[in-house]
């Protein structure tokens, strides 16, 4: 396993990052094809003896259940100054007023529940889910600040919204002298490639560490283009997302299996290699609910794809619709 610095900190984190929206209890939250905790606890296990030392989670994914299974699992195997955790706030945790969003409030009482069912005193990384259009962004990134020296946190991150919202929330930090974002997890893959129009030279630019979501497209990278899943039959952000620009995300599907089959890997090695030797990403965001996506993912870090193989792949791409921002 690789290291990296994580954007311009002095923190260290693994070149992938295990995501873990896979793992919860599949009968809480909108997530029905999810591990429950048995089976879950022998891939993070499995992730950290590949070394991977980097784990995501939020506390919207499967109603809390998420956090709550990673951190038992990573109490039980590690030690805690030895993995990174991160976690995310913003959607809804509970009915009635307050119960999503980035308002002071809402963050104050969202660290405390992450901290709480992840079993530990501050995570590593702490992140905004998206965007908050009804929260003024001082509020939230002050909120943040008094979060970070608090010691509940050590540092804070982005996910997914446009690069004047990102560059403003920048520029407000440092203006008041607040804890500034360090990351961004933005929608990066081969069928979705917006993010290189301008948040990724923004991140280049700030020193941002970028950490992608669904590098393989939710699985559509990996397999034929007819062919479905047990996630893909109940994901209907997976359809809002990608089924737009169907015809042309069909010829990229084919140009990674052309390029797999050439190789003899898998296909969702050619497709993580990709997003990987991209220089603004990071550490990309994985998901595994088989040994088998970890060992793909661990293989693809040694994976270098040609110019000409790249080029294939890029060819077929037409601009998309803004996805992933909500």
């Amino acid at each position: 396993m690789d290291y990296v610095r994580f954007g311009s900190t002095g923190l260290e984190v693994s070149r992938l990052c295990l995501g873990c929206m896979t793992y919860g209890v599949p009968e809480r939250g909108p997530h029905p094809w999810t591990l429950g905790e048995d089976a879950a606890r022998p891939l993070i296990r499995q992730a950290l003896d590949a070394g991977i030392n980097f784990f995501d989670t939020a506390n919207t994914y499967s109603d809390g259940t998420s956090e709550e299974i990673v951190g038992r699992a990573l109490l039980d195997f590690v030690k805690r100054e030895d993995v990174v955790i991160a976690t995310k706030a913003y959607n809804r945790m509970r009915p009635g007023p307050n119960g999503a969003g980035l308002s002071r409030k809402a963050l104050f009482a969202e660290i405390d529940n992450s901290l709480r069912r992840l079993g530990t005193d501050y995570v590593d990384l702490y992140q905004i889910h998206r965007w908050d259009y009804y929260t003024p962004i001082e509020e939230t990134l002050e909120a943040l600040n008094d979060i970070v020296k608090a010691g509940k946190a050590r540092y804070i991150g982005a996910s997914s919204m446009y690069a004047w919202q990102f560059s403003k929330a920048l520029y407000t930090s440092y203006l008041n002298g607040w804890t500034p974002f360090v990351s961004m997890q933005d929608h990066l893959n081969l069928l979705y490639r917006e993010e290189e129009r301008e948040m990724l030279p923004l991140c280049a630019d700030q020193g941002i560490a970028v950490i992608p979501w669904s590098p393989l497209a939710r699985g559509r990278l990996t397999r034929d283009w007819n062919a479905t899943s047990e996630r893909e039959k109940t994901d209907v952000y997976s359809r809002q997302l990608y089924e737009a620009t169907a015809d042309a995300d069909r010829a990229i599907v084919e140009a990674v299996a052309a390029i797999a089959k050439a190789r003899n890997v898998s296909r969702a090695q050619v497709a993580l290699a990709w997003v990987l030797q991209k220089e603004e990403v990071t550490s990309p965001i994985i998901g595994a609910s088989k040994p088998q996506h970890l060992d793909d993912a661990v293989a693809a870090l040694s994976l270098e794809l040609t110019d000409q193989e790249v080029d294939a792949l890029e060819a077929p791409y037409v601009p998309h619709p803004i996805a992933g921002h909500e």
